[in-house]
Formats: C-alpha cells, structure tokens, sequence
C-alpha cells in the first residue's frame, strides 16, 4: 500500500530532536498526535553518577530524522536539576559510557573506538584502533587500564579447494559461501562472519590491545577486574559445542599477564553478570537452575571468594531481576525486577532479606508498552532512574537515600507532547474464565473521549510469549488512539513478571488457553462501555502475531487483524529460526521431527481453514528470529483459501521493526490504515472491499 503523506513527513532536523518543521497552512494546526512526532521523541539510557555523586551522567537519546536513527548523546545534570547540560554531544552517537575509579575520566564508544574525556581539561583522545567494535567496556580498580571483549575472525577453510584461477579482466560469480557452524546467522546481523568474540585489555594511555581469551568459543557480557587488578572475572560457555547448549556457562577468571584460565562456578544452568563487592572478598553473579522450562528466572547468588562457598539469596521473590549494583558496605546489594508489569527496585542482605523500594522504572520502550528500565546507586545510596510514566516516555528522575520523594530532573518531551492531547491510560480488571486468575489489562481511550460514544476496539498482544506490557507509555498504542481507537492491551498466561507457575501455565501449551484470557480481555473492555462491538479488530507482533493468527482461526469476531512478524508453522519455525538450538529444547518436548504432530496442533497453520478474518501480513525481510517465509506460508494458505489477505514486508528490518523511527512509523500506518479499510462508520460505508483474486 502506498501512503502519500509519508513522502512527505520529513523536513529537517533540530540538534536534539529530529523534529519535522511546521509548514505554512490554511488549516489549524493538529491537536492530538502525528505520525511525524515520532521523530520528535527523546528519552534517556543508561546513567551513572559523577565520582562526587553531585551530579548524573546519562545517555540521552533522541531520534535523527536525517539517519532514520536514535542518536546518543551524553549529558550532565546536577541532583537538583538546575544544572543540566550537554558533556559529550557530537555527530556520531555515544554508547558504553563508564568512569574510571578515581573519577578522573570517563571511557566511552563512539564510531567503533574507544575514546577517554578527561575532567580536569575537558579533552577527549581515541585510544584505540580496532577492527571491530568493542563492548563490555570495564576499568580497573587502579584506572590504568580497560578489558573490554572483541569480535576475534577465525580462519576458516573452504570445503572445495581447486577453483581454478580467473583470467585477468575475468567477471565470474561470487564465490559460494561454505558453513559448518551451529550458530551462523543472528537477527539483527545477518550471516555471520567466521569467528568468536574474545576478551582483551588495552593501556588507558592508549597502544596496543592485547588478547586474553582463545578458542572456538565466545567470551562476552559483564566483565570484572579482580581487587588486585591481576584477573578478569567472566562468564562463558567454553565448550566447542556451546551453541548447540544455549543455557550453559560457568564464570570463569583470566590472567591478565599469563592468560590462564580458572573455572570458579560450575553450576546445573548458566552463571552470568559477574559483580565484585567493593572490598574484594566477594563475587555476585545470577544463576539459572535449568529445568529445561520455557520460563526460567535465574537469581542473585553470591560467593565468598575465600572459601569458594555460594548462596542463593533471591529465589524467595520468583520474579525476573534485571539489573543489580554492590552497595559501598558490600553487604548489600540494590537490584531491578519485574512484577505485575512492573519494572521495580529493591535491596537484599546477604541472608535474602529483601526491602522493597518505592521507584518504578520505565520510558525506554518506544513502540510497544513493555516493561522497561535503568538505575543506577551512588556511595550515598541515592538512586538515579528512568521514570514510568503513561503519557511520555521516561525522564531521568532521583531518589535520595531514606526518603520516599522522587525529584524529576528532567523535562525531555513537554516542548513535544505538552501541547497534545493524548490518550488516557487506565487500568482494567479481568478474570480469566479459564480458572479465575487475575488478568492485568489496561486500556487506551482516544483523544478527547466522548463517554456517551462508542468506539472502535484494538486488541493489542505482546511477544515473548514470555514478556510483559504494562501502563507504559507507547508511541503505537497512542498513533492507534490518536485515530479514534480505543486500544486494550494484557498479560494473559505465559507472561513474565508474575511468577515462574503463571509463566508456565503455557509451557510447551502454547497458544492455548492464552488465547481464552485474551478474548476475557475483549469482553472485559465491552462490559466497560464505549467500545463499538460491530468494529473489534486484533494485532500482535512475534508471539503476540502467533496468538493473533490463532485467535482468528477460532472466531470470527473481528472486524480485520494484523498478523506481525508471526510463527505459523512450529516445525518449519524450528528449522529456520536462528536460536533453533533454544527453542527445540526449551520450547519443545522433543526435537521437531519426533512430534510434527503435536507440533502441527499448536500451528495457527492448522486452523486456516476457519479464517474468514480480513487478514495483513507484516514482517521484516530481514528477520531472522521469525523468518518471513513463517509469514508467506499464512499469505499464500489465505489467499489459496480466499480471504482478504495482503502483506507488508519491510526492506532491511529485522525481527525489532520498531528500531528505525520511520519504520516504527511504516508499521503502526499499515496496521491502522489495514483497520480503516473495515472499520465501519459514516465515513467508510463506501470504502473498497478487497477481492480475494
């Protein structure tokens, strides 16, 4: 489908946003929210406190209308606000930002290098000269030196050796392309290169990298320097068949003069996110006992270094913890979780005595309304975060230590959406019919909601199956109000967030009864009132495309329904996706060939013959996690059925669409412009049915 407004969207830029500049016009200018004001959105990242703990240094991110990118910059503000300022703002975006332990400098990636700013002049030098670009960027307890780890080629033989040689001026075909791996395409990268990633420490005063790890095996994630500076602590899968074991590592310590490698854990399941407490006596780590369950939560465990004993501290709490930061006592460590849909922060003792903290994390989930979130601590205990908020995406906002006030920081979209009516959020009580459980669900209502109308339904799904939306702010949900649409979204069973037991209610049972907690969801928003029940229409992107494509195999109730990025057909899914080595394990009970059968009455596949449902397709060409041929396989079955059916494929995306802000846009317009073509009212009595040929 072609839009003409989407030529024309795009003007120019401003420094910060990417903001389209108004043009001269006859009519009044919008009042409720644009497609072009995706452009307009800011938020920030990661954060850190300055080594005085006076001020935060954070990631702010905004969206390049000029690169179709989100652009990262590092800026300064003071713990009360006043003063707020660009550190590091250049043309090239920003990431990995850490400050050395004495507080002297700060280390960052910018253009694939690794540059030093230092406070004392101000002056940025590029230390390194890499072919690739580095990640896990960690200082030493002494602040000479950085480890970071670095995509490492390895030769690779070709398996046909006599190609003859090409005459001079010769134009043949490229060469063929020879894989003997596992693990040789990735969403997001494509086809790999031959290779592993591997560990390295480089000089803060710039010189030669040196390589600490070998093997074919990667090496990568959290990084930490021993006390004494003389050792690495990682973790690792360090087996050549690592990829056919997708939840094994052990953490391990390198060397850093002769490179030997000690084994610290070994554990049923993977160690990761090694953490040394501040006095060096201690190793924190998470750690996942591997049942072989589709939703797993690892813990916090920590180790005595001297004895080598470890304690699991958190399996108490049975949520999902993201991030975790050692207190300056290193008997206490502050940590994120998801609960409810809910990205929350608490502090546990070394015995699990955890206390709950009054900060909720958000804002960093620009398409959907994930949970999302960042924090940091400093030696004080103050708490820096990302605010949730439903309206606006997050801004950097504090909380002293032993006082329950949040203080905002700052006001990164007020300029953009303050003068927009936006959807209100509200919660949403359902009760599954399936067992009685509790199912969290809120919703959106459009722009100047009128409560003596009715209005037309989107059911939004998540992915995962195994994620969590929450009362979040989404730039899709409020595009799709901003059309006139309320907008219902949910965490049927099989979210995370609320437990392993819930999580597992869809283990190798998916979809399934799923798909009853989201028709309760339905039926919960029309008990409500407003929704105009002859215009209900349903959407959902990975899982969320798979409950979708099953949800209209069951019943007929929706007007029209955007498939995106979807499983179809479990078997062909699991030859095809790039982390098949996970999903026939964990989301199967045995390889593929030896249960087509159960495999084929999971399938949405297996219900076409029910779909009477005007149906789009809507995937990335480049998606390799739910590759387009899953997609194709409903289009073609649709169309050899004679449904309404048509598909939009995205040149270059990959599975997160949404990664692009144009594409973020060209998605939630073709799902809305899909709905209009059968949304029934006044103004679309005379709008054109699709044929089926």
């Amino acid at each position: 489908m072609r839009y003409t407004w989407y030529a024309s969207l795009f003007l120019a830029a401003t420094t910060f946003k990417g903001a389209a500049v108004p043009q001269e016009t006859d009519t009044a200018l919008p009042t409720t929210l644009q497609y072009a004001d995706t452009f307009n959105l800011e938020y920030p990242g990661s954060m850190l406190f300055s080594h005085n703990g006076k001020s935060i240094i954070y990631e702010r991110r905004s969206m390049d209308i000029m690169k179709d990118r989100t652009h990262t910059a590092l800026w300064q503000v003071s713990l009360d606000g006043n003063k707020h300022r660009p550190l590091i703002a250049q043309d090239d975006s920003v990431s990995q930002a850490s400050l050395s332990p004495d507080g002297n400098m700060l280390a960052y990636v910018s253009n694939s290098q690794i540059y030093v700013y230092y406070f004392d002049s101000a002056e940025h030098a590029k230390i390194s000269t890499l072919p690739y670009r580095p990640a896990d960027i960690t200082w030493s307890h002494d602040s000479k030196a950085l480890a970071f780890s670095m995509f490492t080629p390895a030769k690779e033989t070709p398996l046909f050796t006599d190609m003859p040689a090409k005459p001079d001026g010769a134009t043949w075909a490229d060469s063929a392309k020879f894989i003997e791996r596992t693990h040789y395409r990735s969403d997001g990268a494509g086809y790999l290169p031959h290779g592993y990633k591997q560990l390295y420490i480089l000089p803060v005063t710039g010189g030669t990298p040196r390589q600490l790890t070998t093997g074919k095996f990667p090496h990568s994630g959290t990084l930490a320097f021993a006390k004494n500076n003389k050792s690495i602590f990682f973790s690792a899968n360090r087996n050549e068949d690592y990829a056919l074991n997708p939840l094994t590592s052990d953490i391990y310590k390198v060397d850093i003069h002769t490179r030997d490698i000690t084994q610290v854990t070994s554990m049923t399941g993977p160690e990761f996110s090694p953490q040394l407490s501040p006095n060096g006596k201690k190793l924190a780590f998470m750690q996942l006992n591997d049942r072989k369950l589709s939703y797993q939560n690892a813990d916090l465990m920590v180790m005595d270094l001297a004895s080598g004993e470890a304690n699991r501290i958190t399996s108490a709490l049975d949520r999902s913890i993201q991030n975790f930061y050692w207190k300056p006592n290193s008997e206490t460590i502050v940590f994120s979780y998801l609960d409810q849909g809910e990205h929350k922060v608490a502090s546990t003792d070394l015995s699990g005595n955890i206390q709950k903290i009054a900060v909720t994390l958000g804002g960093q989930s620009m398409g959907r309304p994930y949970t999302s979130g960042k924090f940091a601590v400093n030696q004080n205990g103050d708490i820096a975060f990302t605010k949730a908020n439903m309206n606006k995406p997050a801004d950097l906002a504090l909380i002293k230590a032993g006082s329950d006030k949040q203080v905002e920081l700052t006001d990164l979209n007020s300029d953009a959406l303050g003068h927009l009516a936006l959807a209100e959020v509200k919660p949403l009580n359902v009760t599954s019919s399936v067992d009685e459980r509790k199912i969290d669900a809120w919703v959106a209502y459009p722009p100047h909601f009128d409560s003596s109308k009715s209005y037309p339904l989107i059911l939004e799904i998540h992915g995962g199956p195994h994620a969590a939306y929450g009362p979040h702010f989404s730039m899709e949900v409020q595009l799709m109000a901003s059309k006139g649409y309320m907008v219902v979204w949910s965490n049927p069973r099989g979210s995370s967030s609320y437990g392993e037991d819930f999580g597992n209610l869809i283990h190798h049972n998916y979809p399934s009864q799923d798909y009853n907690d989201l028709m309760d969801v339905v039926d919960a928003a029309i008990a409500q009132g407003n929704v105009d029940k002859s215009n209900l229409f349903i959407t959902g992107g990975s899982g969320g495309g798979v409950l979708t494509a099953w949800s209209i195999g069951k019943t007929d109730r929706f007007k029209a329904a955007v498939v995106a990025k979807p499983v179809i057909n479990w078997m062909s899914f699991a030859l095809t996706a790039d982390a098949y080595p996970f999903f026939s394990q964990y989301w199967m009970p045995d390889m593929p060939w030896n249960i087509a059968d159960q495999l084929w009455k999971r399938s949405p596949l297996s219900l076409v013959g029910n779909v009477n449902t005007p149906t789009l397709l809507l995937t990335g060409e480049s998606d390799y996690r739910t590759p387009i041929s899953e997609s194709e396989q409903f289009y073609q079955a649709l169309r050899l059925k004679g449904v309404d059916a048509a598909m939009v494929r995205i040149p270059g995306a990959p599975h997160g669409i949404a990664g692009k802000p144009s594409r973020l846009i060209q998605k939630v317009g073709n799902i809305i412009a899909w709905f209009e073509r059968y949304r029934e009212n006044d103004h679309h009595h005379d709008k054109k049915v699709a044929t089926s040929h």
